[in-house]
């Protein structure tokens, strides 16, 4: 059997995302964001103001020790760093006339510190952390103004960065605002909100991000625009054809978002589904042609669980996960958290995107929440014995190296995160995922001291024999 190898220039790092690390939340020019707001996760009620409990308002303090983290993450021999611009650091209110200015040399400086440092930045626009007053005054993305809002911020990073970088993403995990409509500054909570206004909120999404895309080749035709999707790879829960089509039925509501990045158009099961929900979605004049004109340069996708999904889903125990929507597999374990831990579903997801688009592919967000244990290394130092991260990576990224063996061109990895940072889903920081260990707790406490796990190092092997090791005989 051949062993697998991944290409010389496939870019290994690390993914963030500017809420959940940088804090700083009222520093620098910055104005409030949707995360401001939500002391308790994705899925939970905003506050009216920012509360203390609120562990994202000071995150791990990137936005004062952003150097020190580089130079971590260059020990590892990062690539590329994925991170976010915090919208409201670059227009405080959303829909400002002139751009902050301190906020943009912020995010020179960060740049400036990844090249020299040898690493490509891969910069998503908008990570769920869309600016306040967006959600207050305009009820987010429903309002089509939020467009040209949009319009403006990404011009404004586009034309200041496009020397310092190459690819960005424009929104993170595009197809879950059905779901989890805060991403899209929409509070269901504070505001009376139909399955109609979540689909116009998505559509105006879609048209933000073609319009993104155009603008970005306007500007500099090197740039490389890629959206990014939520990744579920879904099995029936048994061979009844019912099962089939549930499990199809399931898998179209987000290949929908992926077939109007890269097709430019609605495809007919999304019509179909969009009719027989009553639902029509109003079309400004020239979204049809911006929308089949300015198509991505590839995707990129997390990755975390598979689901199983069945006609008579009543009939079966439900998955513990938080988020995500399915069925209990038994043959597979869990996380702590109860996402089911599926290696061979991440080979399945790259074949299929694969298969369908035949467009360049970025795994972007990957990697297991665990609450780690920081103990004495016998050094005079501390460090976390996390021997089943490594386990889930080196599963997961062995199935990377057969899915580009099967003929997939996957441009890189980027495990989610590299460092410990406040938990999105739950806004803990005891939902651990980096090879770095922060010292914050859920309480708020800690110094902020950064220790290196286990998995640093073998991590870093990884990087430097461009997956060899993977397959090192054990």
């Amino acid at each position: 059997m051949t062993t697998p190898k991944f290409p010389e220039n496939f870019l290994w790092g690390g993914a963030t995302a500017a809420n959940q690390l940088e804090g700083a939340y009222n520093e620098g020019g910055r104005g409030l964001s949707v995360q401001d707001v939500m002391p308790k996760g994705l899925m939970t009620a905003p506050t009216l103001e920012p509360t203390e409990e609120n562990l994202k308002l000071k995150g791990i303090d990137f936005y004062h020790r952003y150097k020190e983290d580089i130079a971590l993450m260059a020990q590892m021999g990062f690539k590329v760093f994925r991170l976010s611009i915090s919208w409201s650091r670059i227009y405080p209110n959303g829909d400002d006339a002139q751009p902050n200015e301190e906020g943009l040399q912020f995010y020179d400086d960060l740049f400036d510190e990844l090249h020299k440092h040898g690493m490509e930045p891969l910069v998503t626009l908008s990570h769920y952390e869309p600016p306040l007053n967006l959600a207050r005054n305009y009820r987010g993305w429903i309002d089509r103004k939020v467009i040209g809002f949009f319009e403006t911020y990404a011009r404004t990073v586009f034309e200041r960065y496009q020397d310092k970088v190459k690819y960005w993403l424009t929104f993170n995990e595009v197809n879950s605002i059905i779901s989890a409509p805060a991403n899209g500054a929409i509070f269901p909570e504070e505001m009376e909100v139909t399955l109609a206004d979540k689909w116009q909120a998505a559509h105006n999404q879609l048209v933000a991000s073609a319009a993104a895309t155009k603008i970005a080749k306007e500007i500099n035709p090197e740039m490389q625009v890629g959206c990014m999707v939520i990744s579920m790879p879904t099995y029936p829960m048994t061979p009844k054809p019912k099962d089939q089509l549930a499990v199809r039925d399931f898998m179209n509501e987000n290949y929908a978002f992926t077939d109007i990045h890269v097709r430019g158009e609605y495809p007919g099961y999304l019509k179909r589904h969009l009719r027989e929900q009553g639902i029509e979605i109003k079309f400004g004049e020239n979204d049809a042609a911006i929308l089949k004109e300015h198509t991505v340069d590839f995707i990129s996708f997390s990755y975390y669980v598979s689901l199983v999904q069945a006609h008579d889903s009543e009939t079966y125990q439900s998955g513990e996960g938080n988020i995500f929507r399915g069925l209990e597999n038994p043959y597979l374990d869990s996380s702590e958290w109860g996402w089911q831990i599926d290696p061979i579903g991440l080979r399945l997801v790259l074949n299929d995107f694969w298969d369908r688009y035949q467009l360049p592919l970025f795994i972007v967000e990957n990697g297991l929440g665990a609450k780690d244990v920081l103990i004495e290394d016998g050094a005079g130092s501390f460090t976390v014995e996390d021997d089943y991260r490594i386990a889930y990576l080196k599963a997961h990224l062995q199935q990377v190296g057969e899915a580009i063996e099967d003929g997939v061109e996957l441009l890189g990895y980027t495990s989610w995160g590299p460092i410990d940072f406040v938990s999105m889903s739950t806004a803990q920081m005891s939902k651990r995922y980096g090879f770095i260990y922060v010292d914050r707790n859920d309480d708020g406490e800690g110094s902020l001291k950064r220790y290196k796990k286990k998995s640093f190092n073998w991590y870093k092997e990884v990087i430097g024999t461009n997956g060899a090791s993977l397959y090192d005989a054990e």
